[in-house]
């Protein structure tokens, strides 16, 4: 073995951390994520370990509608990638297909995943731990629907850095939702975060979403105002993000990046 052609072939590898923001986020930002949310379970078992009605029922309910969340987003950032994968995408905007229109046929393959993996994972809980997440009620329908506009949002957003910025992107479409775990609640309340990230969870429409789950679960009762503010915020998510991926288009499109796409 040559230790030179060894040495030279892991010079390769480092050189390509320098300026790409996705692959640093595989060395910073995964560990940080992580510290950070088993962080704030443990703080929230600690703090609250006298008053946790029914715990297993919050967090096997949070698993189930944070999966709903990642699907809706992956179910467009990866469907997109299977047509940059197959050199197709290309082809299809030589056709007359416009390009929300694409969007919205991605968002229909997301709500096909959704149906597919809910119906799998509300069925595994049931006959696993015993927990039917459908005695939560026809009420947790409207949260749910709150999540998939999000992850949609998240979803258009990614395909959009995408088209910009290339295949060193890709890692976003299964990174980009993971970003906002840490301030949507997910495993715990907003007052378990310090104040700085409190003040960021205000503007996560999931962070409305979980903290109704689990007022549903504790009262019983029908959190409206959590209700209204994850869909005022999502419906700015959506329209930001509908508009983000035209300006793309058309900066991709002007530049001719767009025959380079999967290069």
């Amino acid at each position: 073995m040559s230790l030179h052609r060894i040495i030279a072939l892991f010079m390769r590898h480092i050189y390509l951390y320098r300026r790409s923001l996705p692959r640093l986020m595989e060395i910073f930002y995964w560990p940080f994520l992580d510290l950070l949310l088993w962080g704030f379970i443990s703080l929230y078992l600690v703090r609250y370990r006298e008053n946790l009605p029914n715990f297993v029922a919050f967090l096997l309910g949070a698993l189930i509608l944070w999966d709903i969340l990642f699907r809706s987003q992956q179910g467009i950032s990866v469907s997109f990638l299977e047509d940059i994968w197959a050199r197709n995408f290309l082809n299809i905007f030589a056709s007359p297909l416009k390009p929300l229109e694409y969007v919205v046929s991605l968002m229909l393959v997301s709500s096909v995943k959704i149906i597919i993996a809910g119906t799998i994972m509300s069925l595994l809980a049931w006959l696993l731990y015993s927990f039917n997440i459908f005695l939560l009620g026809i009420s947790l329908l409207p949260f749910i629907l709150s999540l998939v506009i999000l992850g949609w949002a998240i979803g258009i957003i990614t395909i959009s850095l995408i088209l910009r910025f290339g295949q060193q992107a890709e890692v976003l479409a299964w990174g980009l939702a993971l970003l906002f775990q840490p301030v949507s609640a997910v495993f715990y309340p907003v007052s378990v975060l310090p104040p700085a990230l409190q003040a960021i969870a205000r503007f996560i429409p999931a962070s409305y979403v979980f903290e109704g789950m689990r007022g549903i679960i504790h009262t019983g009762s029908f959190p409206h105002h959590e209700l209204i503010q994850s869909f005022a915020l999502d419906t700015a998510y959506i329209g930001v993000a509908f508009l983000f991926f035209c300006l793309v288009m058309k900066t991709v499109k002007k530049r001719g990046l767009l025959a380079k796409i999967g290069e």
